[in-house]
């Protein structure tokens, strides 16, 4: 039996090689040498530090000699390709004892060996070795070294990063790296990786390749992989090009840029390419979608149809197999409707539409009359043509014969979602043939507008002559205020007498119109947990003073209603009362935040007058969902009936509900007027829950979300139509999903780029939010409570917005514990400092002498600057404008999405993904709660070192002239006094030199210790043993 035992060698990296090239660097190729079989990694042009991420596996051909074998790394620099010549950069031995099996093995930095006697060597070679015992492996001869490999061996190279630490499988062979430069065979394109052989035998092997698989699946099923796949990206669709939100977004995710053809004519490169044969159109950013309006007016001398001589009309429109009826009349027979029809050209199902009018009866529903219609006789409608007239029509019985009596009047025409009609009318493509009982007004398309919040102000100063129902005690009295759900306290007065002082501000949220009232409790605490109210006072909002900075209020006297007093009483003159004092205003100075501050869609103040115009419109075109994963089962088969919202500003705009159908096209198209580009558009796509085989569609009677797409309106070029396909992301308690694709169209267009300009100049929020700012504290519960004054009014609404799609749109649990949030934030925040690492790294190379020749023009560089002063700020600025300059060629042709790598959704762990998801008290177990507060205590232990070792750093700072340490005081105060004298006498710009050129002195005369001054600094006492 054949033994399945490998050695598997991951060459990882070298550091820091020795130049071989003559120009300070090195090709260099890592040779490995193990029983008799020699593989060879990939050729590393012009780099001292190369990665390779390549992987090797090693037939053992006896175990148990496995520990007397040795293997080798041989490093070498490549001097000519063609000829395969070479020259040596060190060799690295790794006797068999120290081969472990995977769950053991780490990469490991190997020191370079000189590889023969006359060569020299120096730097680390990056490995990882292990054992690993996988039937799955087998032997491959998929480009072995020429003349080096024996038949029986096997190897496997690919592209992984070194974070990832695991075996990949075996049966995939190919890694997806997305592709940013858009072109082929370059970095970041799909490649599949084998040994790399002689430049003679390339064509070979791509044969070779391609008739032979580089393993045998376990299923015995073989893959061919043929010169496409080892060119190429994955296979888009013409007219789509593939956008990563970075370098390692995963393929399925990315952002497609798409080429369709919409009402202003075909979209390239986000140019729209007008037809001469097209009119202009309002709706230009959607596909024109053509539809059959039925306008179904009034009617006229129907006849009686029951025995008692009553009718009660109503009409039914048939198209195949759609009909839409409209309400019916009770005994009436000049019945008027007023409704509106459409049925999608797409789906019309017969070529006669029938208009009939029915009778409403308990048991069967009488005819009454019908008009029939051929639709190819139907004329056509274009805006802004004006409304086709309605026609008076002769009913006909079912024979086709007129009737003597009865006329109903019509206006049927064929037309696009640009009709008037349009937003108002019955859809075929939203009708529900599975619940006929949910309203139409549910699933039609609409525009909200949110209403108007104002923060309110209360300050309670005092309350004078209070009635307390007990005289032998002393009072414990505190005054509670209310608007609807939002309640504060202020702290508890003791009164020594019958007056109290607080003088405390509290703020509250309000919505326009004002149908609350603020009231006002002082009570005294009798007991624990029981208190007397003293009195009450009502204060309607709508009476309140408004203000739109922060000008004086003049307070005002409430007269204390009795306790048990429901509604505003009107104050007596002549009547003793206790009262209480109180300044109360509008503050429309502010901008009430409903969303987080990071992607708010609005930062205009509450107060109008304050507004400044329009910079820009913004135009969104609702195209169409693929591919959306199903939300319910109907007909024994997965379906979805979704619709989109989209929320910018105060307007919030809802889509018609497509029933029954996983690639819904809604071609709808909005506009908004923008204030401010810092400002984010949101559009989500969700489940109506209201649709069902029998009402609602789920349990939770909740519309189900399918997925967002956030747009920052600065990231968006003025006048260019964005049209992309966005990825629908949506992370659930089993993990991230792509719920679907949703195709979008986007324009925004300037009225005046100076005005836009100069926002940039101005504070992002009302200067209110400066002047008088208000606490983190304050702004999340005032924000808590806007979004739940929002979604109550919105809810209300018809179709109503209900408050899980609210609170999805908004984002209303992101303040809430993650730890995936709070890791994808540190690795933010290293990404910010990783300039600031590169810079001293590069500092590091030039202090090091890596390249002779840079760091001696840093030297000059450096002399130039100091002793010319006048050049560094200049230089400075102009090396920062040539970085932007160069940058603008690599800007982002597309708007920023959804990345999964940056929020680290796709490395969250399942407990990670459950506590996100777990409510608020925990409703976990004991166990389970016990284990993640062990978790986040060591979380935070960490951030407690980290924190006390940076006030180590202060306090030590401190300690020099604070006689702690009194010997090292001395020894800094003489130093003083020696740094005086030799500033005085020798110039600064000398000093500055010659600290320079030590700080980058040749490595020659350098020495591992750590520097003079850093061995005081870490000397000097720190506070740390004076803590507990």
């Amino acid at each position: 039996m054949m033994s399945n035992l490998k050695l598997a060698v991951e060459v990882v990296r070298a550091h820091n090689l020795l130049p071989k090239d003559g120009q300070g660097s090195a090709n260099a190729c890592v040779e490995l040498h193990f029983d008799d079989q020699k593989f060879r990694t990939t050729v590393k042009e012009k780099d001292l530090d190369p990665f390779w991420n390549e992987t090797f596996y090693f037939n053992v051909s006896n175990a148990i000699e496995l520990q007397n074998l040795t293997l080798e790394a041989y490093v070498y620099n490549i001097n000519n390709k063609a000829t395969n010549s070479k020259s040596s950069l060190g060799k690295v031995r790794i006797t068999g004892t120290s081969f472990v099996p995977y769950s053991d093995a780490v990469v490991f930095n190997y020191p370079l060996e000189r590889g023969g006697i006359f060569s020299r060597s120096r730097g680390e070679l990056g490995l990882k070795v292990y054992i690993i015992d996988d039937p799955r492996i087998t032997s491959s001869s998929a480009g072995p070294l020429p003349n080096m490999m024996p038949p029986n061996s096997s190897s496997y190279s690919s592209l992984h990063t070194i974070e990832e630490q695991l075996p990949l499988p075996p049966q995939r062979v190919e890694e997806a790296i997305p592709d940013i430069s858009g072109s082929k065979g370059k970095k970041g394109s799909r490649r599949t990786l084998y040994n790399v052989s002689n430049s003679n035998n390339e064509q070979q092997q791509q044969q070779q390749q391609q008739q032979q698989p580089p393993f045998s699946m376990q299923s015995h099923q073989t893959m061919q992989y043929g010169v496409d796949e080892m060119r190429g990206g994955p296979q888009v669709p013409p007219g789509v090009r593939m956008y990563p939100g970075s370098s390692s977004q995963p393929t399925d995710f990315m952002l497609k840029e798409t080429s369709p053809v919409l009402g202003g004519g075909q979209v390239v490169g986000g140019v729209v390419k007008r037809s001469e044969k097209k009119k202009s159109s309002v709706y230009d950013l959607v596909e024109p979608m053509q539809f059959l309006f039925v306008r179904v007016v009034k009617a006229a001398e129907l006849p009686w149809m029951d025995t008692t001589g009553s009718l009660d009309p109503y009409v039914e429109v048939r198209l195949g197999n759609y009909k839409g009826f409209t309400r019916h009349f009770e005994k009436t027979k000049n019945p008027e409707w007023n409704t509106v029809f459409t049925f999608s050209k797409d789906r019309l199902q017969a070529s006669v539409l029938e208009v009939v009018v029915m009778d409403k009866d308990l048991i069967k529903d009488d005819f009454v009359g019908i008009v029939r219609f051929d639709l190819n006789e139907i004329p056509t409608r274009v805006p802004p043509d004006s409304p086709l007239a309605p026609e008076w029509y002769r009913l006909e019985d079912e024979k086709g014969e007129k009737v003597k009596k009865g006329e109903l009047m019509l206006a049927v025409w064929m037309g696009t979602q640009a009709d008037e009609a349009f937003s108002d009318a019955w859809h075929s493509d939203t009708a529900s043939p599975v619940d006929g009982s949910i309203p139409l007004a549910h699933i039609r398309s609409k525009v909200y507008h949110s209403p108007r919040l104002w923060y309110v102000r209360v300050n309670v100063i005092e309350a004078q002559d209070l009635v307390l129902y007990e005289r032998n005690r002393l009072p414990n009295v505190h005054v509670k205020v209310q608007i609807g759900s939002q309640v504060w306290r202020t702290k508890a007065v003791q009164a020594q007498t019958a007056n109290a002082w607080w003088n405390e501000d509290m703020m509250f949220v309000a919505a326009e119109p004002f149908d609350d009232h603020l009231v006002l409790l002082v009570e005294d605490r009798v007991g624990p947990n029981k208190e007397e109210i003293l009195g009450k006072v009502f204060v309607p909002l709508a009476t309140v003073e408004r203000r739109a900075d922060d000008r004086i209020i003049h307070s005002k006297w409430f007269n204390l209603q009795k306790p048990n007093t429901t509604e505003v009483e009107e104050p007596k003159k002549d009547k003793f009362s206790s009262r209480v004092h109180l300044r109360i205003c509008l503050d429309g100075g502010y901008h009430v935040l409903d969303e987080s501050t990071h992607y708010s869609s609005d930062l205009r103040p509450t107060a109008k007058q304050l507004w400044k115009p329009p910079i820009g419109v913004l135009e969104l075109g609702i195209l169409n969902a693929d591919a959306l994963t199903p939300m319910k089962t109907r007909n024994n088969r997965g379906t979805s009936d979704t619709y989109c919202v989209a929320k910018y500003g105060l307007k919030w705009v809802r889509t018609r509900t497509i029933t029954d159908n996983l690639n819904p096209k809604y071609n709808e198209q909005y506009t908004w007027e923008v204030f401010d580009p810092s400002t984010v558009l949101t559009i989500g796509v969700f489940d109506n829950s209201l649709i069902g085989e029998k009402g609602p569609a789920n349990g939770t009677n909740k519309d189900v979300k399918i997925g967002k797409v956030r747009i920052r309106i600065s990231t968006l070029e003025t006048g260019r139509v964005y049209t992309h396909s966005y990825p629908l992301l949506v992370l659930h308690p089993s993990g991230l999903k792509k719920m679907g694709e949703l195709h979008l169209a986007i324009r925004f267009s300037c009225t005046s780029m100076l005005n836009m300009m100069s926002l940039y100049s101005r504070p992002l929020l009302p200067k209110m939010h400066y002047i008088r700012p208000l606490s983190v504290a304050q702004l999340d519960t005032l924000r808590y409570h806007a979004v739940n004054i929002l979604a109550a009014r919105l809810s209300r609404a018809e179709p109503p917005l209900r408050k899980e799609v609210v609170e999805y749109m908004t984002d209303a649990d992101s303040h809430l514990w993650s730890m995936r949030r709070s890791k994808a934030n540190f690795l933010r925040l290293m990404s910010v400092f990783n300039g600031i690492f590169s810079v001293g790294k590069w500092f590091g190379e030039i202090c090091v002498w890596k390249n002779p020749i840079t760091t001696v023009l840093v030297h000059i560089l450096f002399s130039m600057l100091i002793f010319v002063p006048e050049l560094i700020l200049p230089t400075l600025f102009l090396y920062m404008f040539l970085i932007g300059a160069w940058n603008h060629r690599f800007r982002a042709k597309y708007p920023p999405h959804m990345n999964i790598r940056l929020s680290c959704a796709d490395s969250a762990l399942p407990d990670e993904i459950d506590e996100e998801f777990d409510t608020f008290p925990s409703g976990r177990s004991f166990d389970l709660v016990r284990m993640r507060y062990d978790r986040l205590r060591s979380v935070a232990g960490r951030i407690q070192t980290v924190v006390g070792d940076v006030a180590s750093q202060g306090e030590r700072i401190q300690a020099v002239l604070s006689w702690r340490d009194p010997r090292a005081t001395v020894i800094f105060m003489a130093f003083c006094v020696v740094a005086a004298v030799v500033l005085y006498v020798v110039p600064l710009q000398l000093l500055i030199v010659a600290a320079g050129m030590y700080g980058m002195r040749h490595p020659k005369f350098r020495h591992r210790l750590p520097p003079v001054p850093v061995n005081f600094f870490r000397r000097l006492p720190a506070r740390t043993d004076s803590m507990l």
